[in-house]
């Protein structure tokens, strides 16, 4: 009976702090501006008059109510912000740096790898992936994206009527990330029909339907559901794969452990290793890597790696295509670094393209690959303005507002590269632009993802004149986990020699 009594107290003790957590969490949130909900559904009926396109509802929002706001999904709590001084408080510390539980759905595909840890775990994987990120390792890539580059250039060219670009870059991304993080070809330029590439394809599609329908988020229906049952479906494909990829890459290695052969190392020709050989590396000198742990990270770099510079440079094409004295002082600093020579790029090259740089930036700042991202609040933060980010909430960070904010981007929807430059950037909070995240849990492979785009965009400058499908044209944007364009990003291109 006393044992009875004392679990029915301990319960009633359970019950009561949950509820003390919750009034918390609500009374504070309450404090905020946010539109007005209905009882259990909260704001979803509202995102479903935005047609579930998240950048439109948060644009509106963000009129109506500010920098920062909060709304509700069913009984989950969001609070957006775009202010950067609010951000730097979050993004800067290194205790709020657990993702948004959202990003559980991506456990089934990537587990729990790099971008979706949290905790001692994602500590010690940073640790351990950080220096496969450094200069000295990316400069071994310039060759891929050299030759993935002109094979996109040479397959854009070939399209006399306007071609849909992003269809285009996305098989181009995929190649360079297949070949860079696990030293595979999948020739997905040439072959985008086969099983990898249309999994990839079906993996990604699928799993945006997913983020988009808050239905789909329980488990049980998702299951059932069409895109469901097409994701579970193509990653037993890019599981198998990755796993066949690991598998053979150690017995390599150990094939090559036991050959008294002289390896290409030996001869002092170094040998380019993908991201994978770098893992295996580290699991060799004794970190602590299962073979499912090195999928994850392995998985985790090809999710990351390909659909969002793939995004990023379809804009960045439309953007140049849009504005021809862009792209004619794009083709003047390429003029500048090799003259009339055809040679490929070198890393020193592509260092060297600082306009090029700029270009990005500014396509960036409208056009963030990444339009919003989350954090959950484990322990109340105080910020501006008198508020509290409450333990509970979900924090979403809103980085395509804040990018035309003219709080700090005068005439923020011209396109102009040259915000950027030094003399005009000073004065301009450092948390107004980042696109790729801030902080302790920025995105790791940043540098990565800006060689291979200013690659790209040189390959184009040099090869090509951009022009848009249509006199005013202007693709529809829609927020999901990734900005893109529902219908695609359709330029013109013709050969630069054929027109001089």
């Amino acid at each position: 009976m006393d044992s009875l009594m004392l679990a029915l107290v301990l319960v009633a003790l359970a019950i009561f702090a949950r509820y003390v957590k919750r009034k918390h969490l609500v009374d504070t949130l309450d404090k905020m501006p946010g539109p007005p909900g209905y009882p259990l559904i909260g704001n979803t009926l509202d995102l479903y008059n935005f047609k579930f396109n998240l950048t439109n509802a948060v644009e509106s929002w963000t009129r109506d109510y500010g920098e920062i706001f909060r709304i509700w999904l069913g009984n989950v709590p969001f609070v957006v912000v775009s202010k950067p001084e609010d951000l730097e408080i979050l993004l800067s510390s290194s205790k709020h740096i657990e993702k948004s539980e959202l990003y559980a759905l991506l456990n089934p595909w990537i587990g729990e790898g790099l971008l979706t840890s949290t905790g001692k775990k994602w500590h010690t994987r940073r640790k351990l992936l950080t220096p496969t990120f450094h200069f000295r390792i990316l400069d071994q890539f310039v060759e891929v994206f050299n030759r993935s580059g002109d094979l996109f250039v040479k397959k854009l060219l070939e399209n006399k009527e306007a071609v849909n670009v992003h269809s285009l870059l996305t098989l181009c991304t995929l190649d360079i990330i297949c070949e860079t993080a696990m030293g595979t070809k999948v020739e997905a330029q040439n072959d985008s029909k086969s099983p990898y590439v249309t999994a990839v394809h079906d993996a990604v599609t699928s799993f945006h339907q997913r983020t988009m329908k808050p239905w789909l988020h329980l488990d049980a229906i998702w299951k059932m559901s069409h895109d469901g049952k097409a994701f579970n479906s193509a990653l037993k494909v890019l599981h198998k794969y990755t796993n066949d990829v690991i598998s053979n890459r150690k017995k390599e290695r150990e094939s090559r452990r036991k050959t008294s052969l002289k390896s290409d190392e030996d001869l002092g020709m170094k040998k380019r290793e993908a991201f994978l050989d770098q893992l295996l590396d580290a699991s060799d000198s004794g970190a602590d890597l299962t073979d499912a742990d090195i999928r994850e990270e392995v998985d985790t770099f090809m999710f990351e790696g390909h659909d969002t510079t793939a995004a990023a440079l379809s804009f960045i094409l439309y953007n140049v295509a849009a504005h021809p004295e862009v792209q004619d002082r794009l083709h003047e600093e390429m003029q500048d670094i090799f003259g009339d020579s055809d040679r490929p790029a070198t890393s020193q090259d592509i260092q060297n393209m600082k306009y090029t740089e700029r270009v990005i930036k500014e396509s960036l700042r409208l056009y963030p690959s990444v339009p919003l991202f989350a954090r959950t609040m484990r322990e109340d933060l105080p910020v501006t303005g008198g508020y509290v980010l409450p333990a509970g909430a979900n924090v979403t960070v809103s980085c395509f507002q804040m990018g035309r904010n003219p709080k700090h981007w005068p005439e923020p929807e011209k396109f102009d590269p040259d915000r950027f430059l030094t003399e005009n950037s000073s004065g301009r909070h450092p948390y107004a632009y980042i696109p790729f995240s801030a902080g302790p849990r920025n995105c790791i492979g940043q540098k990565f993802a800006m060689m291979e785009m200013k690659s790209a965009l040189s390959k184009v400058s040099r090869s090509c004149v951009l022009s848009l499908r249509s006199s005013g044209y202007k693709p529809r944007v829609e927020g999901q986990v990734i900005l893109r364009a529902p219908e695609g990003v359709y330029l013109k291109a013709a050969p630069r020699r054929a027109m001089a």
